[in-house]
């Protein structure tokens, strides 16, 4: 099969590769769409980092560079199935699934290990019991952007907010996008949306977001008084002990750069809860005195269960979240390489997908 294979001086080249063969418990699919994922740029550009969060976070690190096909947002064609399987879907179903391989080779992260060819590549090998069909003729193109936008609701999930809390939502690339779409698609609000880029707030703005801001512009941390949330914790006790009514807020901090977590330390209110979806691989500093005496509550969040996946895609094909609405481009196996590079511009784009 043809595919995009990345090489050792950090970039990809498009070449002929084995077909992969699916083993017990497996089938194989023909890739219709792929999203391409800011952890595929990271990795590519800082792979040592890269290897080195993977392990010190207990998985097994594969070397970016070493002729992988990267690939974990997908959309597919069932061909055949492997031995072992319940064929529950037919052929020429169109289906996804969380981006986890599982079967007689090991398992690893579907793109991320070599056992498991991602979707920059014509074909791939998925485990049968994580693929899921695609309902109500949804676009491959939208299908495949499930599993960003399944991570987002994962960290919705986590975030624990509160019906009346005060969303913040810092970065919006697709994941941060995605937060905006699935608080929006269970009625919450207010959302307030923060990036530098005019274009993608657009985006959130079209995805339900009740305010948008541009940090060059005005903070996100002066509005907390207007949205009646209090900001220091003695005027939170205070509040309290009065009986009067007092809104918490959740920041989700998507853009995972050194020195933002610290800003948001010093920004967000007393008690609120501060949630990292942003990954950042670079040793960052914080002052946890400052956290502590705000009493705020850091949380981390990553990737998404099959029970979450599921929810999303259904949630996207019944119209409730947008995902098309943030795809910028799309591109063949041979414009991978080169929309590795438009993705560095934000003003440009959001969102590529790759139909090999």
């Amino acid at each position: 099969m043809r595919a995009a294979l990345t090489t050792k001086d950090n970039t990809m080249v498009v070449t002929e590769v084995p077909d992969p063969v699916p083993l017990d418990g497996q089938l194989l699919v023909r890739t219709l769409a792929c999203g391409i994922c800011g952890s595929d740029l990271h990795a590519l550009a800082d792979p040592e980092a890269f290897m080195e969060t993977t392990r010190r976070s207990g998985g097994t690190p594969y070397d970016p560079r070493d002729g992988l096909v990267f690939g974990h947002e997908f959309a597919a064609e069932i061909v055949e199935y492997g031995p072992g399987t319940q064929r529950a879907l037919p052929v020429g179903t169109v289906v996804c699934g969380p981006p986890i391989g599982i079967g007689p080779q090991g398992a690893g992260i579907v793109g991320y290990a070599p056992m498991f060819p991602g979707g920059y590549g014509e074909y791939m090998i998925l485990n049968e019991g994580l693929t899921m069909a695609v309902p109500n003729g949804l676009d491959p193109k939208a299908a495949a952007l499930t599993e960003p936008f399944a991570v987002a609701t994962r960290a919705v999930d986590r975030s624990g907010i509160g019906a009346d809390d005060v969303a913040v939502v810092l970065g919006l690339g697709p994941i941060g996008l995605g937060v905006v779409a699935a608080l929006r698609a269970r009625g919450h609000g207010p959302v307030l949306a923060v990036d530098f880029s005019a274009r993608r707030r657009a985006l959130a703005a079209g995805l339900g977001a009740d305010e948008v801001i541009d940090p060059a512009v005005a903070s996100p941390y002066d509005r907390w008084a207007d949205l009646d949330v209090p900001v220091g914790t003695v005027d939170r006790m205070a509040a309290e002990l009065l009986g009067v009514p007092a809104r918490g807020a959740v920041i989700f901090e998507c853009v995972g750069v050194p020195g933002v977590l610290q800003q948001v330390i010093e920004g967000a209110p007393a008690g609120a809860t501060v949630m990292v979806v942003g990954v950042c691989m670079q040793s960052d500093r914080i002052e946890p005195g400052v956290a502590v005496t705000k009493e705020l509550t850091l949380r981390g969040t990553f990737g998404a269960y099959p029970a979450e996946y599921g929810a999303t895609l259904h949630a996207i094909a019944e119209g409730r979240i947008d995902a098309g609405s943030i795809i910028t481009g799309t591109v063949g196996l041979d414009g991978v390489a080169g929309a590795f590079a438009d993705l560095a511009r934000p003003e440009e784009h959001a969102k590529i997908v790759v139909v090999p």
